[in-house]
């Protein structure tokens, strides 16, 4: 008998696995995979172009004053000043709005796959509502939480803007936190519940832990929507062109600052914008690579 060696033998395997493809179906692929690519393309070269005019003459307007000076009632008219106060307020609302939509998106995420997932139909109906809020523009939220003030005698404030953005982000937390936990094995889940362990431990030692790095990356989505959106606290926080000290302060964020800047009619104003939003990417892009340190960092506690 005709003796093959082991890549011979595993080449003639692969050869007869792989299935044949037709001039046609090599075609499509080619096709597509070069639509695909083009596409890819595409998307890094505008996200590049933007990040680089965004670095480009945000640094050329940048200066130190900037960070370490408020506002002042003259800001928008080219008087001096910085804009401490917006990176703070920015900072105060989306970090806390973050905090208090994990607290809720989390006990919802864990109730939709460890309770909820003896009612399938619910269950969907459930994500399906959650993926309909998920597009409601922001400017929605910031007129119903402003509508609600109205209607209860309440002034703008931090306390406003911090609720009305955790409402915008929640959908996006929860659907986010639900997807990863999609994931965990249902022989995992049974296999810890015929140990004799109860729900909320299956919930809080078995899913949290096997989700964490997926939990963080839907923090660090949630709060990139928190920390760069400016419709929905427009009407909610109010200007205050200086650093807030309390929850019923008024406050200004990044992106309303950069908006008003824009649209002010001194040409140097509106070059600081530039800077102003040089500094929310910065925050931005920091944020992200704690996110991603902190992923790898817990992805080693993983069972499986």
């Amino acid at each position: 008998m005709e003796q093959r060696s082991l890549a011979e033998v595993r080449a003639l395997v692969k050869r007869h696995e792989k299935p044949a493809r037709t001039g046609r179906k090599l075609g499509e692929e080619i096709f597509f995979r070069s639509l695909m690519n083009i596409a890819s393309v595409l998307i890094v070269g505008v996200m590049g172009v933007i990040l680089v005019s965004i670095f480009y003459k945000g640094i050329s307007t940048f200066s130190w004053s900037m960070l370490t000076e408020d506002m002042g009632s003259g800001f928008y008219l080219n008087r001096g000043g910085g804009i401490k106060n917006a990176i703070v307020g920015s900072l105060y609302l989306s970090l806390s709005a973050t905090l208090l939509a994990l607290i809720v998106g989390l006990a919802c995420a864990l109730c939709m796959n460890v309770y909820m997932v003896k009612f399938p139909k619910l269950l969907n109906t459930a994500r399906f509502l959650l993926d309909l809020i998920w597009g409601v523009p922001s400017i929605i939220y910031g007129a119903f939480g402003f509508s609600l003030m109205v209607f209860f005698g309440v002034k703008t404030s931090l306390l406003a803007g911090i609720i009305t953005v955790a409402l915008f982000i929640l959908p996006i937390m929860i659907r986010a936190i639900d997807e990863v936990m999609k994931t965990v094995p249902t022989g995992l889940s049974e296999s810890v519940l015929s140990m004799g362990s109860t729900r909320s431990e299956l919930s809080y030692k078995v899913y949290v832990r096997q989700c964490f790095p997926g939990i963080v990356t839907a923090v660090l989505l949630a709060f990139g929507r928190a920390v760069g959106d400016a419709a929905s606290v427009l009407y909610v926080t109010g200007e205050n062109s200086k650093t807030p000290t309390s929850l019923l302060d008024n406050a200004t964020t990044l992106p309303v600052a950069i908006y008003n800047q824009i649209n002010s009619p001194y040409a140097a104003t509106q070059d600081k914008a530039y800077a102003s939003a040089f500094v929310l990417t910065l925050i931005i892009l920091l944020i992200s690579l704690l996110s991603r340190y902190i992923s790898k960092r817990y992805q080693k506690y993983r069972i499986y």
